[in-house]
């Protein structure tokens, strides 16, 4: 039985819970009181809060967890990473009052900076050569330039809406996060064995989220310049149509190379043209 963490609310554990599913691994609760076992895998989730998982992991109470790579360098536990997700992308950037003159991260020297990441603040100024006095705080950082606390705060910036609720601005990212895996670093064998097949699961699902299934009718007199756009995983299958002087191309290709070879696909005489998501993709 293998052990997972995930976060016992919020986006990242809808997120967690969706791959999960897209995996193929069909919970027996989903009450998530504490944890729930997985009815068709050799599985387990343990719901917790999202700042104590890589603790949980490092001592060995959960095998795995998902959680987000942000807390991973705060807590600074002995852990390991062994997948970014690419889900739950957030950025970490210092914010100031909105009616402040800014000019650079000088203004930061001999400030204060509120944060809930002293850790990983403390990393970035270093290497920033920027000295500035860190306060901790455990929430709400962001009315502590408005009490007096603190000009400036480190904090998770998703939308940006919050600052300017809070009366400040975003005036320099130092660290972009998303969720990742990690695990502990003594592993059973067994437990060794359902990750590697997990791990196999996760990579088809990923796989098939980059990707599109294209199917589109070519005219044969310009079928050779329409595949060398579609180069697919290997190369394109092209069969023939009932029609005389033409052909269906059918090829798995990223989505975003898609988007930026469609106008061409179009000029060389492409018709018909389908873009199918796929559901599992094995490589």
């Amino acid at each position: 039985m293998l052990k997972i963490a995930i976060q016992k609310s919020g986006r990242l554990s809808e997120q967690s819970l969706r791959l999960i599913e897209e995996c193929g691994i069909r919970l027996a609760t989903t009450d998530r009181k504490l944890k729930a076992d997985a009815a068709n895998f050799p599985i387990q989730v343990l719901f917790l809060r999202d700042d104590d998982i890589p603790q949980y992991v490092e001592d060995g109470v959960a095998d795995i967890g998902i959680v987000g790579e942000n807390e991973v360098w705060e807590k600074g536990k002995d852990v390991r990473v062994i997948r970014q997700l690419g889900f739950a992308r957030c950025r970490l950037s210092l914010a100031i009052a909105k009616d402040e003159s800014y000019e650079g991260l000088s203004y930061f020297n001999g400030k204060k900076i509120a944060t809930s990441y002293p850790r990983i603040l403390r990393k970035q100024l270093a290497q920033l050569n920027i000295e500035a006095r860190i306060e901790e705080v455990g929430g709400s950082v962001e009315i502590a330039p408005g009490v007096g606390l603190a000009q400036g705060i480190f904090d998770i910036v998703g939308t940006g809406s919050t600052l300017l609720m809070n009366g400040l601005k975003e005036v320099c990212t130092l660290v972009h996060s998303e969720a990742v895996l990690i695990a502990n670093n003594d592993l059973s064998a067994e437990a060794q064995s359902v990750l590697s097949q997990l791990l196999f699961r996760i990579s088809a699902v990923r796989n098939a989220g980059c990707n599109k299934y294209i199917l589109l009718n070519a005219p044969n007199e310009r079928l050779e310049e329409i595949v060398a756009l579609l180069p697919g995983m290997k190369s394109p299958t092209v069969l023939p149509l009932a029609l005389s002087g033409w052909s269906s191309v059918h090829t798995v290709i990223r989505e975003q190379a898609f988007w930026e070879v469609i106008s061409q696909l179009r000029s060389l005489g492409a018709e018909g043209i389908l873009v199918v998501d796929i559901e599992k993709m094995i490589l």
